[in-house]
């Protein structure tokens, strides 16, 4: 068993090459996630992480813990399936705004709303990155790709509007630009129990280039963007002079402790899903952080409560008499 009080960062890293393009966002999160596993408290032996299809699904072979490359848009029923059977696993999902939200979405919807206790990594680069450059679920109206070369006509998937509405406990957004934020963001849906969405900003050097440039860059992201942390006001800026007014949901001139300056308030759904829907609004920040903070009881600690209960009634029992009872037939030669 490892000792756990002397794993570091490097403990993480797998000894097999990392293949992405140069200058890819996942390089940053890669180093991201490697970095806070120290810090858990949990042997590398109890680690796994589950993937899908796409550029992040690599993930797994990078990291040296337990992983499960699976097949496109059904990693959360494995991680389900995984975290259900052994609920003392630390259990984490990575997948693609494609992989997650398209043929995935379905099951991404269930392991929300059953709140299964996994810690989910959505990279969103708004583009099909594996398969050379089709738009996908989140890329903008107009966006022209090889599958849209006239524009996109769709309306975008909102990733955190749908982990809301899904019933997920921990939502949250964060960017690979901004390495500590990402460290603050990950550690907390970590020590989270229950289900816990993390859409992580991500760029796709090669198909979708500067995608969230206009408000995540060092330059403009002090005044573009706003960090939610629970029950702190609601102020931005780089001279931190700028705050969001919940009465019309307007921005105002203000003070840290200026009274009219809404707090954040994890705790409900809908102050959250309110700032989801700033996205695309150009006079105001676009938000990042954590949008929702809830507990309830995790799916696997029902499970595991029924299993104990039928055990404490009916015993222990066999796999052959469960095959054998119930409705049987006996086919006559």
């Amino acid at each position: 068993m490892t000792d756990t009080k002397t794993l570091t960062k490097k403990d993480f890293q797998s000894d097999q090459e990392v293949r992405w393009c140069p200058g890819c966002g996942d390089y940053a999160i890669l180093s991201c996630v490697q970095g806070i596993m120290g810090g858990l408290g949990i042997p590398k032996e109890e680690i796994v992480f589950v993937s899908g299809i796409g550029c992040s699904s690599r993930f797994p072979y990078y990291m040296n813990t337990y992983g499960f490359h699976s097949i496109h848009g059904r990693a959360p029923a494995i991680a389900t399936g995984i975290k259900t059977a052994n609920p003392d696993l630390s259990v984490w999902l990575v997948t693609g705004d494609g992989d997650g939200l398209s043929i995935g979405g379905n099951h991404m919807a269930h392991i929300l709303r059953r709140n299964v206790d996994v810690k989910i990594l959505l990279f969103n680069n708004e583009i099909y990155g594996l398969t050379k450059g089709q738009y996908s679920p989140t890329s903008p109206r107009g966006l022209r790709t090889k599958s849209s070369p006239m524009g996109s006509v769709d309306a975008p998937f909102n990733p955190l509007s749908f982990a809301l509405g899904s019933g997920a406990t921990f939502v949250a957004r964060t960017v690979d630009t901004n390495l500590k934020h990402m460290q603050q963001v990950l550690a907390a849906a970590a020590q989270h129990k229950g289900s816990a969405f993390v859409e992580i900003y991500q760029n796709c050097v090669i198909f979708n280039d500067g995608a969230f440039e206009d408000v995540a860059a060092k330059g403009v992201r002090d005044d573009k963007m706003i960090d939610l942390r629970p029950g702190e006001p609601m102020v931005y800026g780089k001279e931190h002079d700028k705050g969001l007014r919940f009465d019309g949901l307007e921005v105002v001139r203000c003070s840290a402790d200026e009274a009219d300056v809404w707090k954040v308030d994890t705790g409900s759904p809908t102050p959250g899903f309110m700032m989801a829907q700033l996205d695309r609004s150009p006079d105001m920040p676009r938000p990042l952080g954590i949008f929702r903070e809830a507990t309830t009881d995790a799916y696997e600690d029902l499970v595991q409560a029924q299993v104990q209960r039928s055990i404490e009634s009916k015993g222990e029992g066999q796999l052959h008499d469960l095959l054998y009872t119930g409705d049987l037939w006996t086919v006559e030669g």
